[in-house]
């Protein structure tokens, strides 16, 4: 999870760009990377490096992807992101694509800068909503991937990060459900795969949502629980959504989506698994060191208690 943003919210700082890296987009775009171009880390960046660009006909951003920057949760794919950005072009959905290369300093990714703030619970949920439903009717690429459909791989998944946690891990697996829900089957969707606070820029045009290092096509519910985990609005920077937010949210996507009642029921179904999963996630990530995290994972077990 990321975020494009000039404010940093407890995030790496890339520092200074690779010198290889600024040489090989100043030889490959010349128009676009003027000589005396400024290069201005973002923030925002859990996973990858990224810079704008300020000097030449419009601002940009310039991402290097880490290596080995995958988790258990999220990959990191810079070949999706491309693909992506490309499929949505011209929808308002996402960032401008420009250009995608293997530079020296690695893989690297250049897209127009979006005017924008990360959302903020100051911010009206329901156009996010809308954006995610607009997102879901899109064709998706046929390079992304296909995730499996239905409950037990949330849970498998769950329980999979819960056991490499020891201990903790076991307290949060007698937490979750005994049995799997039933559900309205799932039809699968363009996802962004990470649809969080910090990757959803709020625009004056709407929202638009960034990072898409690890999109796929699955089910559409898995986004909305993406974008109402406590334990992401947390690490964005955001409090947990309230009840009344999050009911706000979910009528809207139903309203909008052509399968939005199925997928809202979905999502109810599955939310003590979502939580179960995301709770897991956050545990793994504190336990090597992201201290934004704890806080995150003690919001999702609450959350998960709750919904049990």
């Amino acid at each position: 999870m990321h975020g494009e943003t000039d404010q940093g919210q407890g995030c790496r700082v890339p520092g200074k760009p690779p010198a290889a890296l600024i040489a090989y987009w100043k030889a490959e775009l010349p128009g676009l990377f003027p000589p005396g171009a400024s290069w201005q880390a973002l923030t925002g960046g859990r996973t990858n490096a990224l810079w704008r660009v300020s000097g030449g006909e419009r601002a940009l951003v310039v991402k290097l992807y880490r290596a080995a920057a995958e988790t258990p949760l999220f990959a990191n794919d810079p070949d999706a992101e491309k693909a992506s950005l490309a499929a949505l072009a011209g929808t308002g959905l996402a960032p401008d694509l420009v250009a995608a290369a293997i530079s020296p300093a690695g893989r690297s990714l250049v897209y127009r800068h979006v005017d924008g703030h990360p959302w903020t619970v100051e911010d009206d949920p329901e156009p996010v909503a809308t954006a995610l439903a607009r997102l879901h009717a899109q064709p998706a690429p046929a390079a992304l991937p296909r995730l499996p459909l239905g409950p037990a791989r949330l849970r498998a998944k769950a329980c999979d990060i819960a056991e490499s946690l020891g201990a903790e891990g076991g307290r949060l697996a007698a937490l979750m459900p005994g049995s799997d829900p039933a559900s309205p089957p799932a039809q699968r969707a363009f996802l962004h795969g990470d649809a969080t606070a910090a990757n959803t820029l709020a625009t004056s045009s709407g929202p638009v949502f960034i990072d898409w290092q690890c999109p796929a096509c699955g089910d559409p519910a898995d986004d909305l629980a993406l974008f109402l985990s406590p334990a992401m609005q947390i690490v964005s920077g955001n409090p947990a959504l309230t009840p009344a937010q999050v009911a706000q949210f979910l009528a809207s996507y139903a309203e909008t989506a052509q399968d939005g009642g199925e997928t809202v029921a979905r999502y109810r179904a599955f939310a003590p698994l979502y939580h179960a999963r995301m709770a897991a996630y956050a545990l793994w990530r504190a336990a090597r060191g992201d201290a934004a995290y704890r806080p995150a994972a003690a919001a999702e077990i609450a959350r998960l208690t709750e919904a049990g």
